[in-house]
């Protein structure tokens, strides 16, 4: 027998049938719960759901959507299907036998896997932050001899509101009479192959976005090959003092896309680890280290998944995910004014920038139109008490350094690096650690690991915990200082990536994950200061080399591509913020000049770009780190020479004259797979192309545009290119050629 419940209704052969049903389940001890409508909850959605949900006894349970269908088969994997133009596209290969599902534990050492029972499967309407929907709930059995008793529930909910995702929650209960042990739980298990939707091609045969911060310049976006493997470690700290991540892998070919995760709003320390298999498909899963015992009756709740099916490239399923948690609570701050306005930082000083190279460069940046001035590291004393250097910035001199930015119409931005402290332990750079006075006199304030040791972060360094309420209040004064006594305009946080789990036993945690769950606390906390005091202030953080962290993404004015190895990763890393943040947020680029790097040896790298076309193009605001008058050698690679001052002039003037940082992104084109590489902007009514190839000849597409007449403008190079007839159904080509970028503004003629 099968039960269908669409839209709530039931038909007079359906409620016989369930009636004949019950009968038989009362003679035979049996149970199955008839399809009817579902009582309505408080604040249940005036309509039912326009899901269909179909169940079998069997297996498999089928909710279908207006675009997509997700089918938890007989084995307990579950597989997403789209639907697009009367085509059924899936990535889901999946396994054959009864130890093929989605979700299972790891037990002793060994895998546990779990039969669903689908007679005792309920389905019922779903209502809440995210809308009307549906909710199947399918408890299991292990697959396993019977002296162990542990029971797991799958809780499946997908959302009229959002038809391409599907939301899991499994948890799992001790139903036996002795303590039970949870080394691992794996959730969202998949396997990927791209034959499933062209059979010639490889299995591996697809791109991928791989959303965790595990070490500085890795590329979160790549195409997979025979060898790919990546662990994925996401939450807390991971070696080298990386660590956060956004928790989401994607793959996708030209026709469709799939993308795993979690969908808490706070940070869980998990990996979804991605390795290519010896037969070429594609292995993912979410796997959490739960090391958990539970005593008879006790449960243990893995966090939400999701399994999400698209059609197109990364910034579909970041920003269905952004989507989701902004519904669950995750509030995404719109941009201060200032955030979309030019940068100019220090750092092409180095280390010892002082007051005067600082000032020294007013002159161009007036003349250039650059509107921030970026005081960089090493400006302070220690780590954690933020003090001047009394050799490079002594008395006053940084306030009255802010002072004489402001009086040439020039905002400050200061730098700095929230949680770590010097303990007396270490060095970074030239820099030997002492031991900061906040160490010093709050001892009590810092993360100890297992062994009772200062946890270390980023650079080396203690690190103070988040989560004590005293660490927040002393930086909020750190902030109030820096913005309100020195007058500094907003900060740009630097090295930020996540913390160590903290033990220390003074802090009286629930977990040692507290520490780590807290971390967006303080930057809420630094975020909030800023804006209360200057509410057209930017603050902006910067997780060098790796994506963000959802920790703290929803405290930032600005965010930044964050030392992109070249202008692909500038590119790259716009598109994927642009998805997470809005396609109207304020994005970065970073200093240009790394937008073309060398590798010199041992980590070090000459940076001479000056490619603005990437940032520009892709909707991001540009930055520089120029170094002027000439200083000499030390710093010839980043000086503003005269042939440089005119390019410089050239790109930031068409910046400032076009503002495509504030349109709103459009994601028309297909990463990988759509050559050349293209990007699309729609601002004032008018469309803006950038396209992207070493060498191109041919025809592009100018997509996204309504049917008429358009004149085509390369508004980099100030050439007309003709026009452009737009019909409806048909996409208008361009016959071009050009190397590297082109730029074009569409506007109706």
């Amino acid at each position: 027998m099968k039960r269908i419940l669409s839209g709530g209704r039931v038909s007079l052969t359906q409620l016989y049938s369930c009636i004949l049903w019950i009968m038989f389940a009362g003679l035979s001890g049996g149970m199955l719960s008839c399809s009817k409508p579902a009582a309505k909850s408080k604040g249940a959605p005036s309509r039912p759901s326009d899901i269909r949900v179909e169940v079998r006894n069997g297996g498999p349970v089928v909710l279908t959507t207006s675009a997509a269908e997700f089918q938890i088969l007989p084995s307990g994997f579950l597989q997403a299907t789209l639907l697009k133009d009367g085509k059924r596209l899936t990535l889901d290969a999946p396994g054959i036998g009864s130890a093929a599902g989605s979700d299972y534990i790891i037990h002793d050492g060994t895998d546990l896997e779990f039969v669903p029972d689908f007679a005792q499967a309920k389905v019922v309407e779903a209502s809440g932050k995210l809308g009307r929907g549906k909710r199947v709930e399918i408890p299991a059995h292990p697959l396993a001899p019977s002296g162990i008793a542990i029971e797991r529930t799958v809780l499946m909910e997908v959302y009229d509101d959002f038809p391409q995702i599907a939301l899991v929650s499994v948890t799992y209960k001790n139903a036996g009479t002795t303590d039970f042990q949870i080394d691992q739980v794996v959730t969202q298990q998949h396997q990927f192959d791209a034959k499933q939707v062209e059979a010639k091609a490889q299995s591996y045969d697809m791109w991928s976005f791989q959303g965790s911060s595990y070490d500085w310049g890795e590329e979160d976006v790549q195409k997979l090959t025979r060898v790919s493997a990546q662990p994925n470690a996401m939450g807390e700290m991971v070696k080298g003092g990386y660590g956060g991540g956004i928790p989401v892998v994607a793959f996708w070919t030209a026709q469709v896309g799939e993308a795993i995760g979690h969908v808490e709003t706070l940070p869980w320390t998990l990996s979804i680890p991605v390795k290519v298999e010896a037969d070429g498909r594609v292995n993912a899963g979410v796997t959490i280290p739960a090391n958990a015992v539970l005593k008879p009756g006790e449960s243990y709740s893995a966090p939400r998944s999701f399994v999400s099916v698209y059609s197109g490239d990364f910034y579909e399923p970041l920003r269905m995910w952004s989507s989701v948690l902004q519904k669950e609570g995750w509030e995404i701050p719109k941009p201060s004014s200032e955030a979309y306005n030019v940068s100019w930082c220090g750092w092409g000083y180095e280390f010892n920038v002082t007051p005067a190279q600082m000032l020294g460069t007013v002159p161009k940046l007036k003349e250039l139109g650059i509107k921030w001035a970026t005081l960089d590291d090493r400006w302070f004393d220690i780590y954690g008490d933020w003090n001047p250097r009394a050799d490079t910035f002594p008395g006053n001199a940084i306030k009255q350094m802010v002072d004489d930015f402001h009086k040439e119409g020039i905002l400050a931005q200061l730098w700095w690096l929230p949680l770590g402290v010097e303990d007396g332990q270490g060095k970074y750079e030239s820099h030997k650690y002492a031991m900061a006075k906040v160490a010093q006199e709050h001892p009590e304030w810092l993360i100890l690991d297992k062994n009772g040791k200062h946890a270390r972060m980023t650079r080396g360094l203690a690190t103070l915990c988040p989560a004590v309420p005293e660490v927040q209040s002393y930086y909020k004064q750190l902030t109030e200082r820096f913005i309100r006594d020195w007058g500094f305009d907003g900060s740009k946080l630097d090295n930020i990536y996540s913390v160590p789990a903290c033990y220390n036993p003074a802090h009286h945690h629930k977990s040692p994950q507290d520490s780590v769950k807290a971390m967006g606390d303080v930057y809420k906390t630094i975020f909030q200061t800023t804006r209360a005091i200057k509410p057209e202030s930017v603050t902006q953080a910067c997780p060098c080399g790796t994506p963000p962290s959802l920790a703290w993404l929803p405290f930032i004015d600005q965010a930044v591509t964050a030392d992109p190895v070249g202008g692909v990763q500038v590119r790259r890393r716009i598109k994927m913020y642009k998805a997470l943040l809005g396609p109207e947020s304020a994005v970065y680029g970073d200093h240009v000049e790394l937008s073309e790097m060398t590798p010199l040896g041992h980590g070090d790298w000459s940076e001479h770009g000056s490619d603005f076309a990437s940032t520009l193009g892709t909707g991001g605001v540009p930055g520089t780190k120029f170094v002027w008058p000439d200083p000499g050698t030390k710093f010839k690679p980043v000086n503003l020479t005269s042939e440089k001052e005119a390019h410089w002039k050239k790109w930031i003037g068409l910046y400032n004259e076009k503002m495509l940082s504030k349109g709103e992104f459009r994601d028309l084109y297909v990463y990988g797979y759509d050559v050349p590489e293209a990007y699309a902007i729609e601002k004032d009514g008018k469309m803006y192309y950038a396209f992207f190839s070493g060498a191109f000849s041919g025809e592009v597409e100018l997509r996204g545009l309504k049917p008429g007449s358009y004149r085509v403008l390369d508004y980099a190079d100030g050439k007309d290119m003709g026009t452009v007839q737009a019909e409806a159904g048909k996409t208008p080509r361009l016959k071009t050629e050009f190397k590297e970028h082109l730029l074009l503004e569409v506007s109706a003629k």
